[in-house]
């Protein structure tokens, strides 16, 4: 049975990060157990770019928010949590049973969706497979989307969703845990 506290419960959003290194091996550890969970006709179109070198996180600084700048270049890594427009290219590869490629060439609006649902949904196992791995995490959604695009994906093809900082946390500036809706604020059975 997995241990849904290192991945749930005690797991927290981490801001402040201890002066120790993700290595190269790790994040592709990251990715080779995220790649795994489900998405709709195995259409995987999450992209992500790792930033960890200096002049990477040069050229990541501009695009954050202010509130976002001193956490982000003090981690180890930062994944950008992208998606491919044209993640259908691989669909032949991907998803062999059956002709999916063509109904998302023929439907921008049906890609698009596709795209984001499916690889918001990627971007939460990358955070819960960083978890598993040893890793703490610091999920935002603080930048500016046009920006981020325009620096590391000029060509339009993969969009920003939001960033995720790796690495292992500094647990003793953690604040308190914020509440969560009770199960009768948020959930019904029919």
């Amino acid at each position: 049975m997995t241990d849904t506290k290192a991945i749930f419960e005690d797991a927290r959003t981490h801001t402040a990060w201890q002066e120790r290194p993700v290595s190269d091996e790790l994040l592709r550890r990251v990715y080779d157990v995220t790649k795994m969970g489900p998405t709709s006709a195995n259409c995987c179109p999450m992209r992500v770019v790792f930033v960890k070198s200096a002049e990477a996180k040069a050229r990541l600084k501009p695009c954050l928010n202010e509130g976002n700048v001193d956490k982000t270049m003090k981690a180890p890594a930062t994944a950008i949590v992208s998606y491919d427009t044209l993640f259908y290219e691989l669909l032949p590869k991907l998803f062999p049973q059956r002709d999916m490629r063509s109904g998302f060439a023929a439907n921008a609006e049906l890609a698009g969706a596709t795209a984001f649902r499916n690889g918001s949904l990627q971007g939460a196992y990358l955070i819960i497979a960083a978890r598993a791995l040893g890793l703490d995490c610091g999920p935002m959604s603080g930048f500016d989307n046009a920006k981020l695009d325009a620096e590391f994906f000029p060509d339009g093809r993969w969009k920003s969703n939001f960033l995720c900082n790796l690495g292992y946390g500094d647990a003793a500036r953690l604040r308190p845990r914020n509440p969560r809706p009770s199960f009768e604020e948020a959930c019904r059975i029919l």
